[in-house]
Parts: structure tokens; C-alpha cells; sequence
């Protein structure tokens, strides 16, 4: 009897690289909840696919917070991993994200600077606008790209990987992202997502030495997804 495949929105595959669209409320790599990871579900999918006997090697160079969607690359070679690992620690790799916030940002695009120190035991992240013992600088550009009736989507291109930095910038900025209750948006969103997706991501295959370009859907079911998904097609 064949087994079927686990649901996964498969954004690339090759012999090094595996790249998938996840959904809001998958979990990356395991934690204490218990809940099945991404990674998991992803070498269950390899194995059923590809027929592999044993074990699958599946590496996991980054990873994107549970509530978020969008883009997380895994790699299927230990050659690829050490590779990624690298790419993603000196900077080469340039990640585009979108978040729908509430409140109307100061300035149509800008560049923000703070200094985050990340909490262990709230697992939160605080900004400073000042240098500030153990917190680490923190960049990261955005652009009003479109309005909605009550909201506004923005394109985001962080220029350092902190924890939670797209969140807690533009929550220091005035402008939580919607659902987010962690950094001060008023309500959550009905399925417990927030509004922030990993729409893009541009690099240099690890392997093959090939540019790579890829873009991730955000999800249809939410209008205001749905609708920046018409307006922005790739």
C-alpha cells in the first residue's frame, strides 16, 4: 500500500536544496510543545517521494517563527548545509518579507536602527535606539508598497537576522504587525497567524553556482493576503 505524500507547498527541489511555502502555525524544528516540526514533515516527504530506505538527511541553515509564513529553505546535503550556513552568516543572501500593520508608518520607506537584547525567559526581544549592553544592532529597510481600507502592507528587507526583529522594529516604530499580541497589536488574528509573510528569497545556489529567485504566495484564505497576492504577481 503507498503512502501519500504530506501536504507541503513545495517551492523548489534539486539533488542539494529543498525550499517550501510554510503555513502559519508550523513550527520549524521541534520545541517543547511536542507538535511535529516542519523539518519532520519535510523528510517524510522526501522519503515517500524519492522511495528512500532509512533515514533522510535534511539540514535546516534558518529558520522563520511559528506564527509567520512563507519561505524556509532546507538543504538535502551536508555540502549544502556547511555552504548555506555560511551564505546566511556573512550576509549573502537577500530575504524579502511582508507585514500588514495597523498604523500608518512616519515615513513612505526608511531604514531602522536599533540595538535588540532578547529575553530567554519571555523569549521577546526589546529595542533600544542606543547602544545598550548585550543587545546587538539591528537593521533592516521597509517600503509602503500598497493600502488597504484600515491597514498597510510594507516590504521589508532585514539586514541583520536577529531574534524576532521584524516584529519588535516595527512595533518600536509605532506600527505592530496585525496579530501579533507579543508586540502590541491589539487582538489576534483568527487563526492564531500573524500578518507577517517570508515572501522572498535571492541567492547564489550553494552547489550549482546559479542564481536562484524564489517567491512564496501568501495565503489565499485571508482577504487581505489574497488581495496583495492580485496586486503583486510574480
Amino acid at each position: 500500500m503507498s503512502q501519500q505524500l504530506p501536504n507541503l507547498k513545495v517551492l523548489y527541489e534539486d539533488n542539494h536544496l529543498i525550499v517550501v511555502n510554510k503555513r502559519s502555525g508550523d513550527i520549524v524544528q521541534g520545541d517543547r510543545t511536542g507538535d511535529k516540526p516542519l523539518i519532520d514533515i519535510v523528510k517524510d516527504y522526501i522519503k515517500i517521494k524519492h522511495n528512500k530506505p532509512g533515514e533522510v538527511f535534511l539540514g535546516s541553515p534558518h529558520r522563520i517563527d511559528r506564527p509567520t509564513s512563507g519561505i524556509v529553505v532546507f538543504t538535502k546535503t551536508s555540502k549544502a548545509l556547511t555552504r548555506m550556513n555560511k551564505m546566511f552568516h556573512d550576509k549573502e543572501i537577500q530575504k524579502t518579507y511582508w507585514a500588514i500593520v495597523k498604523n500608518k508608518p512616519f515615513k513612505q520607506e526608511d531604514l531602522l536602527i536599533h540595538y535588540l537584547k532578547k529575553n530567554h525567559q519571555k523569549n521577546k526581544s526589546f529595542a533600544y535606539s542606543h547602544e545598550y549592553k548585550d543587545a546587538k544592532r539591528s537593521e533592516l529597510k521597509f517600503k509602503v508598497i500598497h493600502q488597504f481600507n484600515n491597514y498597510y502592507l510594507l516590504d521589508i528587507n532585514p539586514l541583520t537576522g536577529r531574534h524576532h526583529q521584524i516584529r519588535v522594529q516595527l512595533s518600536t516604530m509605532g506600527c505592530p504587525i496585525k496579530g501579533d499580541l507579543k508586540y502590541g497589536f491589539s487582538r489576534s488574528n483568527p487563526d492564531a497567524s500573524i500578518s507577517l509573510h517570508a515572501r522572498k528569497i535571492e541567492f547564489i545556489h550553494p552547489v550549482k553556482k546559479e542564481p536562484l529567485l524564489i517567491i512564496a504566495k501568501p495565503n489565499p484564505t485571508d482577504p487581505l493576503w489574497a488581495t496583495a497576492g492580485e496586486l503583486f504577481k510574480d
